[in-house]
């Protein structure tokens, strides 16, 4: 499939093969995923394994890929002018890789590094007790990521074995390839045909057993799953066939809507109101060639986990309520409706995500739906829902428990998992068969947030940037209405400043407390709003906390004077104080067993902005504080606002005006005028080597190294970002294709409090924190011979590679905003920080990026942060020395130097 965009700088390309883990042969489970590995290592026309990446990257763009059950797929975008030679490159991988043997245990021990990078993902954990409960013969059984036992190569035939697979199973007839490009249809199809039409045709049938996936004796059993992190969640599942030939009329998507609706009256609502649970998704589960997994999933509360048999009773109601009454053209065309309006005005999205959207669809869809299959609803058909809904009962149900010290009896193989399964017993099931209805539980009304006829206004700004349409004290509301992108939609910020936020930690805590207890407060009320696609959400930011709402403008007014009101009223009760209270020192709590590499992401923060603290600290807080405690905390916080907002889109600007006088109206009645709270930063200029170590008890290492710009013009900006770009694919490839440091790795541009900064990272199973660094530093100073490596070409184009992601045109609505909300952040009131960058970077050699890493750079001179953990399995090795030790994180922030923004 060809796509023309004329107004993309960028081009992109994807192939989908419908070869997946599925098809891995015994027992070199997790070949088809070393297989996409290895095709990234070299081809017979492009032998030097990293070549294409660094391409890529040169030219402005990035690639990836990704194995699933039944399908695997590649993409890249890259800069227009090169996606002929891109294609080159890419195609090669199809028609004659290397498959290099020097590079086969390299790449079977960066497999070994992603599955322990996820060995304690209890999304992993629990996926794998899954496939310990289906049938055996089913491929769904079989382990997809493999390890070094799996791909083991003691006897020398693992290349032999890799080769065989590939000509076997990639062939032209099951691929799919997709281009977006500005190029003419005409030259795509010219450059597809040169480059792609020399992939072998094997004729290959995908041939998988036709077994069902649960077999009769693992339904109607419970199965009890212990997690690493607290968790307390119960699924209610169900067997059914495959969907995938119901795509025209979704039956299964419209139950769903009815099943998973969360206003007042649903099954969530009565859940909620008897505190049983917080959260519902009704429709996900494993979905494949002959099985469909129907889940209902249910977040659960302390009581809720004490009272499963009534949370199961009361889902058996509420599916025969569905069954009785839900089943009405009306309640059908209103969600088709909805389809429908999202796909007449869906938004661009990048080039390369579009590609690989469009592959996967041509594997599932015949040729004519490619477009429209996600959004086709036909129409109702009444038996066949009736089937799907008699197919969600207690004899076709297995139910899931995770939850914390739960009781269990075996380990699942790979991720040693404990859980437990046991039948369901006769009176149980006899109960839910005998469920009836509940009058405590009803359907939804008709939505009163549906627009019936979307319309873009087309009345043209003058503007170019956002303009202000409201200021006083302390207040400001900025304004554009959008002439590009002709979609009925807006996008609200609206960000909130007062002192009393996050000036301590207790007082974060509150915050985030107050936000959590607003959002829960609010659910019933927003949904019906949700559901016809306008969106919301309030988060805690580092002065207080910023309101975005999004979706279609005919209703945005109303969703957002009901948003206010709910905020004025605080009407929190007690015993969703407490569900919600215990909700978040679990999250917190929780993020002490996230991957070393996120701790560290986090402790970044936490460790360098005054009013940012580690999770672990915020739950602290949290356990001790009451209710009164929360009011009072709203009250104060309200007692003095400063206030920005934009508005963007679909909206007038008499509106906007209007909105401003509202706000400033509201604002008034309860609060005075403030000035912005201040973002406080330390500044690490002086301090020379700071470390600060995150314990963890990961078997992997990790290590984060921070440097901080001297100041915040745009040569530090453009310096900073070119030396990160021209880095990135060398420190992976040098890193992780040829030393194996680990999977989890890279550089990467970082401003924080709008200061440049610029970070290298590495998790790593195989070295302990003091290796690695020495490896960072090594690459660091060895990296200025690689500039001077480079010819005038290649410096040429890395630097428009660069200036080509500044200077990219937004790629739809949201963007954009987010853009025009991130300029008025940073004070770029002009909007023009970006040219400025991209202007800077024009003029910069590879002599200034020298100068510049000789200068601020130096490992043993330089002012950066270092932040580590070492892993179980490095304890014995020693450890990073020198510097200065951050060892009370509290008195270091106080007694620091600070970068006031």
């Amino acid at each position: 499939m060809l796509v023309q965009d004329t107004l993309s700088a960028q081009s992109a390309a994807s192939l989908a093969v419908a070869t997946g883990h599925f098809d891995d042969p015994e027992p070199y489970f997790g070949l088809a995923h070393f297989l996409e590995h290895m095709l990234f290592l070299g081809t017979e026309r492009f032998p030097t394994a990293g070549e294409y990446q660094e391409f890529i990257s040169q030219n402005g763009g990035s690639n990836n890929a990704w194995t699933g059950s039944e399908y695997t797929n590649y993409f890249f975008n890259v800069d227009s002018p090169a996606l002929e030679e891109a294609l080159d490159r890419f195609s090669q991988f199809f028609i004659a890789p290397l498959f290099a043997q020097e590079y086969i245990q390299r790449e079977v021990q960066a497999v070994d590094s992603e599955f322990h990078l996820k060995y304690k993902d209890d999304t992993r954990r629990v996926y794998q007790v899954l496939k310990e409960l289906v049938d055996p013969r089913h491929p769904f059984s079989k382990f997809s990521v493999g390890n070094q036992q799996t791909l083991s190569d003691e006897k020398g035939q693992l290349r032999a074995i890799l080769v065989s697979f590939y000509q076997r199973f990639y062939s032209s007839n099951i691929m799919t390839l997709a281009l977006v490009s500005p190029l003419s249809l005409d030259e795509q199809q010219t450059i597809v045909t040169r480059y792609f039409s020399k992939i072998p045709n094997r004729k290959h049938r995908k041939d998988y057993p036709s077994v069902p996936l649960i077999a009769e004796e693992n339904k109607r059993i419970e199965t009890h799953i212990e997690p690493i992190k607290e968790q307390k969640r119960l699924s209610i599942s169900f067997s059914l066939p495959s969907i995938n030939d119901m795509y025209t009329n979704k039956p299964l998507t419209f139950i769903s809507h009815l099943l998973g609706n969360e206003a007042k009256g649903s099954l969530l609502s009565f859940l909620r109101k008897r505190g049983l649970a917080n959260q519902i998704s009704a429709g996900g589960g494993i979905n494949g060639y002959n099985y469909k997994e129907y889940n209902i999933s249910l977040q659960l509360t302390d009581h809720g986990l004490e009272n499963i048999d009534e949370i199961v009773t009361a889902t058996f109601q509420y599916i025969n309520l569905v069954a009785q009454q839900g089943i009405e053209e009306w309640r059908y065309q209103e969600r088709s409706a909805l389809l429908q309006t999202a796909f007449e005005f869906q938004e661009k999205i990048k080039p390369a995500d579009y590609a690989s959207h469009l592959t996967i669809n041509m594997q599932y869809y015949p040729k004519e739906d490619v477009l429209f299959g996600d959004y086709r609803m036909d129409g109702l058909q009444p038996e066949t829902c009736t089937d799907l809904l008699r197919k969600l009962n207690p004899d076709n149900m297995r139910l899931t428990l995770i939850a914390p010290e739960i009781d269990t009896d075996r380990n699942a193989q790979w991720y040693d998992t404990p859980y437990k399964t046991m039948l369901i017993d006769n009176e149980r099931l006899q109960k839910w068969r005998n469920a009836g209805c509940s009058n405590d539980m009803s359907l939804p009304p008709k939505n009163p947030f549906i627009v019936e006829s979307c319309q873009v206004r087309h009345q043209q700004s003058n503007e170019i940037n956002p303009v202000l349409v409201g200021e006083g004290p302390g207040f400001r509301l900025w304004h554009k209405k959008d002439n590009t992108f002709n979609v009925p939609k807006g996008h609200l910020f609206l960000a909130l400043d007062s002192e009393h936020a996050t000036k301590t930690p207790k007082h974060a805590a509150l915050t985030r407390l107050y936000v959590e207890m607003l959002l829960d407060y609010v659910q019933e009320y927003t949904y019906p709003a949700e559901v016809a696609g306008l969106g919301f959400n309030i988060y805690p930011h580092q002065g207080g906390l910023t309101l975005h709402l999004t979706g279609i403008t005919g209703k945005q007014e109303i969703l957002l004077k009901l948003l206010i009101e709910k905020a004025r009223e605080r009407n929190f009760a007690p015993n969703r104080f407490r569900v919600i209270q215990r909700q978040l020192i679990r999250t917190w709590r929780n993020a002490q067993e996230a991957t070393p590499i996120s701790r560290l992401f986090t402790s970044l923060t936490a460790t360098l902005q005054k009013r940012s603290y580690e999770p672990y600290r915020l739950a602290e807080e949290l356990e001790e504080i009451v209710l009164d405690e929360l009011h009072e905390h709203v009250s104060k916080f309200y007692e003095n606002i400063y206030f920005e907002g934009l508005v963007h889109g679909d909206w007038l600007k008499e509106e906007a005006q209007n909105l401003a006088l509202q706000l400033q109206t509201i604002l008034g009645e309860v609060s005075k005028p403030a000035q912005e709270t201040q973002r406080e930063m330390i500044m690490l200029q002086g301090y020379g080597t700071l470390r600060r170590e995150i314990l963890s008890r990961h078997q992997d290492s990790a290590i984060l190294i921070y440097y901080q710009a001297q100041t915040s013009d745009p040569l530090q900006v453009a310096t900073l970002s070119l030396l990160n770009h021209a880095m990135s694919s060398s420190f992976f490839n040098e890193l992780r294709t040829e030393r194996q440091l680990g999977y989890m790795l890279g550089t990467g541009y970082l401003p924080l409090n709008r200061q440049p900064g610029m970070i290298f990272y590495i998790q790593s199973p195989k070295f302990g924190p003091a290796k690695l660094l020495a490896t960072i530093d090594e690459f660091i100073t060895n990296f200025s011979y690689a500039i001077m490596q480079l010819n005038s070409e290649q410096w040429l184009a890395t630097k428009s590679g660069i200036i080509n992601q500044l200077t990219e045109p937004d790629t739809n609505l949201r963007n954009r905003s987010q853009r025009y909300w991130i300029c008025i952040g940073n004070k770029d009131v002009e909007f023009h920080h970006r040219s400025l960058v991209a202007k800077t970077i024009e003029k910069l050699t590879r002599a200034d990026l020298i100068e510049y890493m000789n200068q601020y750079m130096r490992p043993n001179e330089a002012d950066r942060l270092i932040l580590y953990s070492t892993g179980e399995l490095h304890k014995h090795e020693t450890e990073i020395s020198g510097g200065i030790r951050i060892t009370n994180l509290k008195s270091f922030k106080v007694e620091a130097n600070k970068l006031i923004i």
